[in-house]
């Protein structure tokens, strides 16, 4: 079953100490295996697990400096229930 596409997004100016502390959250909500993300506009629950993608690139332009993080994963599907499975041939009880 797929889940409908929910989505996050915010933006403001913080200072650095601010954005540790959030990145510090994030580092818990990792090893908890819950993140949780809002604001005034909306809100989003994660629950990464298992193997996580991680993508990091740094740029420096003259007047611009960027640090991008990207923390991926697939979503697993629940555990199907196992059946027990008998095969034989017309001889066979």
């Amino acid at each position: 079953m797929r889940q409908s596409k929910k989505s996050f997004r915010h933006e403001s100016l913080q200072d650095a100490k601010t954005i540790q502390k959030i990145l510090k959250s994030v580092s818990k909500g990792l090893a908890k295996g819950k993140l949780s993300f809002s604001d005034d506009d909306g809100e989003i629950l994660m629950e990464p697990e298992g193997l996580l993608n991680l993508k990091v690139t740094a740029t420096q332009d003259e007047a611009a400096h960027r640090i991008n993080l990207r923390i991926s994963w697939q979503a697993q599907e629940p555990v199907k229930k196992k059946k027990r499975l008998a095969v034989g041939t017309d001889g066979d009880k």
